[in-house]
């Protein structure tokens, strides 16, 4: 009797995690993804503020998997899913499956104004890290060679559209850049003058935070100089800037960190999906009328126990993959699947710079240091491979100590 193949579709937390847990199942598993690369996305933000270097967050798959002689990665482009054949497309060849595990994660959502994003970038792979760093740094390296004052100003305005999480960390490790690493590197210009502007439509930053923890990042916000506008969302973004309801700010560098939209994979499956493309799925993770498809992570409309939304988040679907996992090695051994999937909240952080970050964790509420170091161990300890995990604790006890950022390259297309 032929082994039953398995096809997982993305190897970010939620993909690799389900692929961990297969390792040496009684099935073929191939996992497939249009990067050779596992990403611990929690931490690009710091690579596109020169913090760190892509490799110290990134592992290739097949290293992370060879131990499991059962999994074959493939790298390669999805571009659909026949459901009644059971194959899935990938580079104009199709590969066939028993199941499938949808694990596609979400890009960038700009509400309609998709010409944004040539000026205003989201941050979701490296290529997006490494684009946002070169923007950064060329924008002091152009400062400091322009002559005219109204140019100057330009360069040194740094715009962060969105205050969620990725947000904050942004704009606190921009200003951290611009007022401690590059504060003695430059004689024309002095990079302290940087305006950092965080954008948030809402009422306050951090609004999936408690109340408490929102008010006591706005003030660590405060104390990097971080200009925060609430309430107000952007009405345009151009190469001269950011309009802010109708506020003109002239700006040569944006950020965007607003709003994610779901992937494709509900056009794939011509299913039912969520307002941001996340495919509806049942309690188990899968497709209505399709119980061998399993969609998870950031592609999938999951509610809890309590019926409300999971969130997006790399603990949701590491928690996911694992339970997806369980469920179909009950189906190769024919026994019961697993009860219904009960997601563990171990709490939410955020970081707002140096020796400031918040942390809830339902039963416990955090800001300040303690907070900030409990951020760190938290992110090392989900890094893959000891080596990175010791090299990322190295370089930021280098950067604490001497107030430098050790990764301040400018390369890649059009980096003069």
């Amino acid at each position: 009797m032929a082994r039953p193949h398995i096809v997982i579709v993305g190897a970010g937390f939620g993909g690799l995690s389900a692929a961990h847990a297969l390792a040496n199942a009684e099935a073929d598993v191939t996992v497939v993804d249009r990067r050779n690369y596992h990403l611990f996305q929690p931490l690009l933000y710091q690579v596109a503020t020169a913090g760190l270097s892509p490799a110290q967050i990134a592992s290739p798959i097949r290293a992370i998997l060879r131990r499991a002689a059962n999994i074959r990665v493939v790298l390669g482009r999805v571009s659909g899913v026949d459901r009644q054949r059971r194959t899935v497309e990938v580079d104009g060849h199709e590969i066939e499956y028993d199941q499938l595990v949808l694990a596609t994660g979400s890009r960038h959502a700009y509400f309609g104004h998709d010409e944004w994003e040539r000026v205003a970038p989201g941050l979701k792979k490296i290529d997006d890290a490494t684009g946002i760093r070169r923007r950064i740094l060329t924008a002091f390296e152009h400062a400091e060679a322009m002559a005219p004052a109204e140019d100057r100003r330009r360069f040194l305005t740094f715009v962060v559209i969105g205050a969620g999480p990725t947000g904050v960390e942004m704009a606190g490790a921009i200003a951290e850049l611009a007022h401690v690493a590059l504060r003695h590197d430059f004689r024309t210009i002095d990079p302290r003058e940087a305006r950092i502007v965080l954008v948030e439509a809402g009422p306050r930053v951090l609004p999936a935070f408690p109340l408490e923890l929102s008010a006591a990042a706005q003030k660590a916000l405060d104390r990097l100089h971080v200009e925060v506008r609430l309430g107000t969302p952007v009405s345009n973004c151009d190469e001269t800037g950011v309009t802010i309801g109708e506020d003109h700010l002239p700006a040569a560098t944006i950020v965007w960190a607003a709003g994610v939209a779901a992937s494709p994979a509900a056009r794939w499956l011509g299913t039912e999906a969520d307002p941001v493309g996340r495919v509806v799925v049942g309690p188990d993770f899968t497709v209505p009328g399709h119980p061998e498809i399993f969609v998870i992570g950031d592609t999938a409309h999951a509610l809890d126990a309590n019926g409300k939304l999971l969130p997006g988040l790399a603990p949701v679907a590491k928690q996911q993959g694992a339970y997806v996992a369980r469920v179909l090695r009950a189906r190769i051994a024919g026994k019961r699947p697993p009860g219904p999937f009960r997601y563990r909240d171990w709490g939410t952080m955020a970081t707002i710079g140096r020796r400031a970050a918040v942390a809830d964790f339902g039963w416990l509420r955090l800001s300040g240091t303690l907070a900030w170091l409990m951020w760190g161990l938290v992110h090392v300890s989900f890094l893959i491979g000891f080596r990175n995990r010791l090299v990322v604790m190295l370089d930021w006890i280098w950067s604490y100590l001497t107030f430098q950022s050790g990764a301040r390259l400018i390369v890649g297309p059009g980096s003069h």
